[in-house]
């Protein structure tokens, strides 16, 4: 799975995860690395939505975010 929207509306999707959560996307963050070790983007969309109860849409987000900064610190 891909991410399947702008950079715009991925920016707009993060901005409101911590109001409509309640949690701060480095809390997800942390949520997604003590989480079940899934290698494939879709499965920790999955997991996130089923678990945390999050939107799809939110869901893809956060994973996409967190998967851009672990690039950054490892490659950065």
């Amino acid at each position: 799975m891909s991410l399947n929207h702008s950079d715009e509306t991925h920016r707009n999707l993060l901005a409101r995860v911590p109001g409509i959560t309640g949690r701060d996307l480095p809390e997800w963050f942390e949520a997604l690395e003590a989480g079940p070790a899934f290698l494939r983007f879709d499965d920790r969309v999955r997991w996130l939505r089923d678990e945390h109860g999050l939107a799809h849409g939110h869901a893809t987000a956060i994973v996409h975010e967190h998967d851009l900064r672990r690039a950054a610190r490892l490659f950065g």
